[in-house]
């Protein structure tokens, strides 16, 4: 009676299969992942400065911390960074006149480039 099973040339022959449907899938599949996060970064970034431009416009000063955004209702909860996966890590810059508050404007600490070359602390 002949033993069932595979030989070594099938084995090798499906392994080099699989090897090369993940070489193709792989790479593509990181790199919707990466799109997928600049996505988000940017819907993020849009959302905070549209709401930071509606509290000056009906308060007539910048909030003082992005807290303020959800305190006074105009975002229901601060965005969580795509890249460093936490609400806390926002960079704020103050505007030029510190009287009128404190966050005048919002960006990213990612420290990576993004797909299209620019840095992303840069959006």
């Amino acid at each position: 009676m002949r033993a069932r099973g595979f030989t070594m040339v099938e084995l090798m022959v499906a392994m080099a299969i699989l090897a090369t449907i993940l070489a193709l899938a792989v790479p593509r599949y990181f790199g919707n992942i990466d799109a997928a996060k600049e996505s988000v970064l940017r819907e993020d970034l849009y959302l905070l400065r549209d709401a930071i431009d509606k509290f000056y416009s009906d308060n007539g000063k910048y909030p003082n911390a992005l807290e303020d955004l959800v305190t006074k209702k105009y975002l229901r909860k601060i965005p969580v960074d795509p890249f460093t996966q936490s609400p806390n890590s926002w960079v704020v810059s103050p505007p030029a006149d510190p009287s009128l508050g404190a966050v005048f404007e919002v960006h990213s600490p990612a420290p990576n480039k993004a797909r299209d070359g620019t840095w992303y602390k840069d959006w």
